[in-house]
């Protein structure tokens, strides 16, 4: 009988341990990576720091690969280009048009990389009524560059959104 009953202790730790254990992994691209906690946005005091904010959050959720922080960032109809570091040469630029195509160029090239940073210092904003534009260096991975991004954006039921962004425009 202790035999039984010493069985019986040892099937049911046993489950409990497998029962516990038993955790599905996260899923690629369906947030931010574990561990990896947002720093919170402060309320912008005016347009430019909105977006001035928006590029350095959209820098932030690269690296946390947090695709669904990104689609809230963009606008739908929004284009991606990479000038291919000739800026006077449109003939060799490749583009991603609308948030689909944003969406796959983060996933499939931008995420696997892995950046550890990407920044996007010396920010110079030009708002004109609902639009603006914003040229930046960039600073992700082993990339520096001056003045390589060009970004611009519509206010969109009184948010800020990302409507375009070209990079690649140091020349080499």
């Amino acid at each position: 009988m202790r035999k039984f009953v010493l069985f019986v202790v040892l099937a049911a730790l046993t489950l409990a341990i497998v029962g516990c254990t038993n955790v599905a992994p996260p899923t690629p691209g369906s947030g931010p990576r574990p561990g990896i906690v947002r720093t919170p946005t402060p309320q912008p005091a005016n347009d430019e720091e909105a977006i001035r904010q928006l590029i350095v959050a959209e820098g932030e959720a690269v690296v946390q690969q947090d695709i669904d922080r990104l689609q809230g960032m963009w606008a739908n109809d929004g284009v991606v280009t990479d000038a291919n570091r000739t800026p006077d040469n449109a003939a060799d630029d490749k583009s991603w048009k609308n948030w689909n195509q944003i969406r796959d160029r983060y996933v499939n090239i931008v995420f696997p990389s892995n950046p550890a940073f990407a920044e996007h210092p010396n920010i110079r904003v030009n708002i004109t009524g609902d639009t603006a534009t914003a040229t930046a260096d960039t600073k992700i991975g082993v990339t520096n560059l001056k003045d390589n991004d060009k970004w611009t954006f519509r206010k969109i039921t009184g948010q800020w959104k990302v409507t375009s962004l070209t990079f690649s425009l140091a020349p080499k």
